[in-house]
């Protein structure tokens, strides 16, 4: 079985990465090459930057990407905050209800996001946050798959280490800041990149929420994109997704031997 891996693994990839060619394809072609029989023709100059440029100048694209960037990076910022915390105390801190808020972790790890639209939106409208900031944002800044992972690595640090900190005069949040966090940061890196891939690629809850193309996320700038100004054409709106996907690839690049080293840890 070890001698098929390799060739397995390589088709998987191939055919993971098929769809992203395919697109790529498409946005360096003209429109009667798209939709004729020339797609396999040659990329044309003329076309890649027509496509480029209607998909930059047609849309607010780069609007889309900023707020893309700045809603994944404060529902990260606030799940780590909070998953931290939450991770140590479940697995090295003994109190009252420790037990009732395991459950619920692994209750919200059950229970699909689209489940709780309905009571999220009844909330955020009654808060009066409708088409703002804070309703893409405050939804998800409790991550329960993150506290699981953090507390499931904090249970892996030995007693030792915690007991000798404290010895050494560090306070709980020293501990956790200075002697944990450190240790902590491949299983952090991993969640970073799940996290930013999960709510970068989100369309279903902007599309609730959001009424406006200011707000717009990339997904669902995207539709817009799509439905208000590319229409059929295809070349735009294939260049238009790619430079979209820029922003996440360049994260996962920077954070890949994080996002291994997590896996690896995660065993």
């Amino acid at each position: 079985m070890s001698r098929w891996r390799h060739p397995l693994l390589i088709l998987a990839a191939a055919l993971m990465l098929l769809p992203i060619l395919w697109a790529a394809l498409v946005s360096t072609r003209p429109q009667d090459a798209i939709i004729g029989a020339r797609l396999l023709t040659m990329p044309s100059l003329d076309a890649i930057a027509a496509n480029y440029g209607r998909a930059v100048t047609a849309s607010p694209l780069f609007g889309f990407i900023g707020n893309g960037i700045a809603v994944c990076s404060l529902i990260l910022f606030f799940q780590v905050l909070i998953m931290v915390p939450a991770g140590y105390a479940l697995a090295k801190l003994r109190f009252p209800g420790r037990e009732t808020l395991w459950g619920g972790v692994l209750l919200g790890l059950m229970v699909p996001a689209p489940v709780l639209a309905m009571p999220l939106f009844v909330m955020v409208a009654m808060l009066g946050l409708m088409d703002s900031l804070p309703a893409l944002v405050l939804p998800w800044v409790v991550s329960s798959l993150g506290i699981f992972l953090m507390r499931q690595f904090f249970r892996r640090v030995p007693d030792e280490i915690i007991e000798a900190a404290r010895l050494d005069g560090l306070s709980e949040l020293e501990l956790l800041v200075r002697v944990l966090l450190p240790l902590a940061r491949p299983t952090l890196g991993a969640f970073a990149i799940i996290s930013l891939v999960a709510h970068w690629n989100e369309l279903y809850w902007p599309s609730i929420v959001v009424t406006s193309a200011e707000r717009a996320t990339p997904p669902f700038g995207v539709m817009l994109f799509q439905t208000q100004e590319a229409g059929t054409e295809y070349g735009a709106l294939m260049a238009g997704a790619l430079i979209i996907a820029l922003p996440l690839v360049a994260a996962f690049l920077l954070l890949q031997r994080r996002f291994i080293e997590g896996l690896v840890a995660m065993k």
